[in-house]
Parts: C-alpha cells; structure tokens; sequence
C-alpha cells in the first residue's frame, strides 16, 4: 500500500532508522514525508553535574551540547533530504523540544497525514540513550493510524 502523507517521527538510532526505510518505500510517487526531530527534555537536566563548578565552564558545556545537537540533527535532515529527492518525495522536517510522545501528539494535529510512523525501542541490553515514545499515551492521543516499524536485527 502506497501513502501520500507521512508522518516519520525519527533520530537516527538503528530503530528509528528502520522506521524510515518503511516509511520511504510505503511513500508513492509525488508523496510528503513530514519528519519530526524531538530533543528529549532530559538534555535540559545535562548542565546540572556537580562536575561543571564554574560559570566559564557551564557555559562552555552548554554550547559544546547545542553544537553535537545541531550537527547530529543536521545529519538526519541532510540524509533525509538526499532520499526523499532521489524517489520524487517532498520532504518537511520539523525539530522540537519536550516530551517525545507530546510533540508527536501536537505535531500529527497540524501535519494531517495518512500515517504515522515510529520505530520500536532498542532491545533490553543494547547500548545507548533510552528516550522512548510513551506508546500508551500515543495510542490516546493520536487520531491518525500508528505503524511501529520492527527493530532491525542482524
């Protein structure tokens, strides 16, 4: 089956990568792939170590933060864009700030697609930062069909 409105909810790990693979090849010809970034609240709570003693040093951390952020984030949209153009798809993208499964909820109101897409949570006991989609409070919350992309396993 082919749409012509998705909605990828998206950050690059291996499952939100296999959230975008399905969501390229579910896209027929002319389709809008609307992408959305969410930085997790936690990043706010990352200046607040006992480690970062001194202003000078705060700020120094902070920016170093906004710096990976943006360029991690400038990756996705970049690698998206490239893509998206080479299978006749338009592509959006939209970055914001909160509680993952809340800007998914309040973004779906505004971008009206057919589908939204999500990749699965990693496994138990593989590596990396856990900030999940509330699942329960999508499936509450979202007027729009919920696909979850399976985790790739090698």
């Amino acid at each position: 089956m082919q749409y012509q409105d998705i909605l990828l909810a998206s950050h690059g790990t291996p499952g939100a990568r296999a959230a975008e693979d399905l969501a390229l090849s579910l896209c027929g010809e002319g389709a809008s792939l609307y992408h959305l970034l969410v930085v997790p609240d936690l990043w706010r709570g990352m200046m607040g170590d006992d480690w970062l003693n001194n202003v000078r040093t705060r700020i120094a951390f902070g920016e170093y933060l906004e710096r990976e952020l943006a360029r991690e984030i400038a990756e996705h949209v970049d690698r998206l864009t490239r893509e998206t153009a080479t299978r006749g798809v338009r592509y959006h993208s939209e970055i914001r700030q909160g509680d993952p499964s809340q800007c998914l909820i309040a973004f779906s109101r505004v971008a009206c697609c057919e589908l939204i897409l999500i990749g699965s949570p990693r496994p138990k006991g593989t590596p990396g930062l856990r900030s999940r989609m509330g699942t329960e409070s999508l499936i509450r919350g979202l007027d729009t069909p919920l696909m979850v992309a399976p985790y790739p396993h090698d």
